[in-house]
């Protein structure tokens, strides 16, 4: 059985501010706003969610060995 992590910290790429979260169970977080700039992080091609893209831990349905968070891919990102 895996040991899934809930805590993550998300660093802005636009100003470098790091955020300690609680990733969502039973949802996928395409968004996230800065707290410091404001700026709207979104998920890098190929990734499926901020988590994955600025996190320190990736978001649980990969955690667990999905390769879609959710069973969904957003639009803007590439197929695997």
């Amino acid at each position: 059985m895996t040991i899934i992590k809930l805590e993550s910290v998300l660093r802005c790429p636009s100003c470098g501010y790091r955020e300690s979260l609680t990733m969502p169970t039973e949802a996928c977080l395409f968004f996230h706003e800065c707290s410091s700039c404001r700026t709207l992080l979104r998920p890098n091609a190929g990734d499926c969610c901020v988590f994955c893209s600025y996190g320190t831990v990736a978001c649980p349905p990969i955690q667990e060995g999905s390769t879609d968070c959710c069973g969904t891919r957003p639009p803007n990102a590439a197929a695997p």
